[in-house]
């Protein structure tokens, strides 16, 4: 293999039981968002961004459909043949096999395939977040400041610090102390679970962590506060931008609106850092019949509308119906709404179908279709 600077590896793993029917069949990572993307892509898309060209994506939790998602990596231009993308689920080995024990575990069970490209460096990611960051900057940091370990941090309101990993740093950033998601959350800023380390640090760290019986195998819980207590380098790296962790159907939700504000923080339409999708080519979206309208809304390729929709999401090859009405929701891709029906503040999961004439939704909480209904 030739030898890289630095190579990523994205933990795209999560059962995401707390997006309830949406991660039923799929991964969170796989999960569709606005229209036409999957979570997994905002990682994917920010590390060619950065110009790391060689990815590992770790599996386990239902990975079919992200694995023929992904397929090549050409949607993402990581179609390489010295590096690329590779999907990493688990393997038996003469021990047996199991699941990846934790985020650390899933790291351990792939040094080899990190050592057969030498790489000085590794970024850690998780594939279930939404944000734009060009990793070669914090990197560049890294690099400066000579670090074993440097972390990604925002602020985050007090109210919530108690959900994230919090940290104490000194005046030159450098990390004195770190909490993994503490009652009495210190202080208010929050790692965001991206990780570059200087790969000899994390390797030895790794194998030490293997050794422990005790250990959770987990970066947050195990291996930063391991490196904190040895007196390594650890510093973190200042993150000022849209950054939002949508593993909750109210977060999912509240994502997809943030994005059709007239002005949002987080901008999809920026051809100087796109963000790229896997999704298939279809054709164009079709707005049919003298009594449909659409606004305030997006419509993705492949969709039908011959309803009325309103400040909704709809993903491609949904279909609305005559008389149909959608209303602050999102259609996510290949599902139908029938005849005069009516959906408010919901969310239709992918390939349901909602018969006609139904009512749906709530102003007091977000509802998921799922099929046969609620879930």
């Amino acid at each position: 293999m030739k030898k890289k600077e630095c190579i990523a590896m994205l933990l795209a793993g999560g059962q995401g039981t707390r997006l309830k029917a949406l991660t039923n069949e799929i991964a969170k990572p796989a999960v569709s968002f606005f229209g036409k993307y999957r979570i997994i892509d905002f990682s994917l898309s920010n590390c060619v961004n950065s110009g790391i060209d060689t990815v590992g994506v770790l599996i386990q939790y239902r990975p079919m459909v992200l694995n023929r998602y992904i397929g090549s990596g050409e949607a993402w231009d990581l179609d390489k043949s010295d590096g690329g993308v590779h999907i990493l689920p688990p393997y038996a080995t003469q021990n047996g096999g199991a699941w990846y024990e934790g985020t650390a575990d899933a790291i351990y069970h792939n040094i080899d395939f990190v050592n057969s490209y030498s790489p000085e460096y590794i970024v850690i990611l998780s594939g279930d977040h939404l944000y734009k960051m060009n990793y070669s900057k914090m990197l560049d940091f890294h690099k400066e400041k000579k670090a074993d370990l440097t972390v990604s941090v925002m602020e985050v309101p007090m109210a919530e610090a108690s959900r994230f990993g919090i940290m104490s740093i000194d005046g030159d950033r450098r990390i004195t102390e770190f909490a993994e998601k503490p009652a009495q959350p210190k202080s208010n800023l929050a790692s965001m679970g991206i990780y570059i380390f200087t790969w000899k640090t994390l390797e030895k760290a790794l194998l030490a962590d293997h050794e422990d019986p005790k250990s959770e195998h987990d970066f947050g819980k195990n291996i930063i506060p391991g490196l904190l207590a040895s007196k390594s380098q650890v510093f973190a790296y200042p993150f000022r931008g849209y950054w939002k962790d949508i593993g909750t159907v109210d977060s999912y939700y509240e994502a997809h609106f943030d994005i059709l504000k007239e002005n949002p923080e987080f901008d999809l339409y920026n051809d100087n850092f796109k963000i790229r999708s896997g999704a298939s080519s279809l054709y164009p979206a079709h707005i049919i019949g003298s009594k449909a309208s659409v606004s305030r809304s997006v419509v993705c390729n492949g969709a039908i509308v011959k309803g009325k929709v309103v400040n909704s999401v709809i993903g491609c090859g949904a279909r609305v119906e005559e008389g149909a009405e959608i209303v602050d929701s999102i259609l996510l891709p290949d599902c139908s709404v029938g005849k005069n029906s009516k959906l408010i503040h919901s969310i239709v999961n992918e390939d349901s179908v909602v018969p006609s004439g139904t009512v749906f939704g709530s102003s007091e909480e977000v509802m998921i279709f799922s099929e046969g209904g609620k879930k």
